[in-house]
């Protein structure tokens, strides 16, 4: 075996794991450190062969694999903006979908009561005096008698700022207390579901419901998924802690950190939008037939980022 085939039997483990992870689109934490390892490794290797003045061929493929590792090191920036944009809009669907048993679970528990709440409070509205109190009920029946709620611009922007408080607040329960092994997650998914769900109900029962629905319209395919996806997200949490493969929990955590990051600012990204739309076209004099136009075409959207949108994964 000459000098060449020494070199390369020594070194193809290496290569090939460096190889590996560089067609891995996501990496957790201790990969990129197993990457920059590797980086310095192939670094040596290139250095070494050109000592040896090895053949072209292997100068040429430990070159390019140097030079890949070096861009896939280095063209990260954390915590930059661009990283932050695209794990909302591309990363975050994508980890939707990997996350899709949690994905599912959230959506049964919110949905689950919020369709129960609607038909209790629609077929006998003494149950919705049983989940709400009647000065909650009297103020929703008030606040949705006028099918347009009209406001200034100044007040339209004071009332975004307000929707974006509400819903971070919904979400981070939601999220937050998934670490109670997931109990209070799920607490918080049932809760809001059958809050909201018997607000529409017992609104239809009173004549009130198609002015609910025409102001919700527009944002609430985006506002419902983000608490979804946030209830996602914190029985993923809780998963982790219960579930640790072996790991301690702080090394589970450390593990799924990468998916729940991904997950919270999906949340997030859905949530914001919400508001915006929420503070500055919901309440606007438009006609009714064009809200709900506007809102069914927003559930294609929000569907669409869910089922289409980033990479995907194995």
């Amino acid at each position: 075996m000459n000098e060449r085939d020494r070199f390369v039997e020594r070194g193809r483990p290496r290569w090939e794991q460096l190889e590996e992870l560089l067609r891995t689109p996501y990496l957790a934490a201790a990969d990129w450190s197993r990457l920059a390892t590797l980086y310095r490794g192939v670094c040596a290797d290139l250095s070494r062969a050109r000592s040896l003045s090895l053949s072209e061929d292997v100068l040429r493929y430990l070159d390019q694999l140097a030079g890949r590792a070096h861009n896939r090191l280095y063209s990260v920036r954390t915590g930059s903006g661009w990283s932050i944009l695209r794990m909302a809009f591309v990363e975050a669907p994508a980890e939707i979908r990997s996350q899709w048993r949690f994905f599912l679970l959230a959506s049964l528990l919110f949905y689950g009561p919020f369709f129960a709440g609607a038909g209790a409070a629609l077929f006998d509205v003494e149950l919705a005096y049983k989940i709400l109190s009647e000065g909650q009920l009297a103020q929703m029946e008030a606040m949705y008698d006028d099918p347009n709620m009209v406001r200034g611009a100044g007040e339209d922007a004071a009332m975004a700022g307000f929707y974006v408080w509400n819903n971070v607040g919904i979400a981070l329960r939601c999220f937050a207390t998934g670490v109670l092994g997931g109990l209070g997650s799920m607490f918080f998914l049932v809760y809001n579901g059958l809050m909201i769900g018997t607000v529409f109900g017992y609104l239809f029962a009173v004549g009130n419901g198609w002015n609910l629905l025409a102001f919700t319209a527009g944002h609430s395919a985006w506002e419902l998924t983000g608490i979804v996806v946030s209830g996602t997200a914190g029985l993923k949490l809780g998963h982790a802690l219960i579930v640790t493969e072996g790991r301690t929990r702080t090394g589970s955590l450390r593990k799924a950190a990468p998916s729940l990051t991904r997950l919270v600012l999906g949340a997030a990204l859905l949530l914001l939008v919400a508001a915006a739309i929420e503070g500055f076209w919901s309440a606007s004099s438009l006609p009714m037939a064009l809200k709900f136009a506007f809102g069914l075409v927003q559930v294609g959207i929000v569907g669409l980022w869910i089922l289409l949108a980033g990479e995907r994964r194995s």
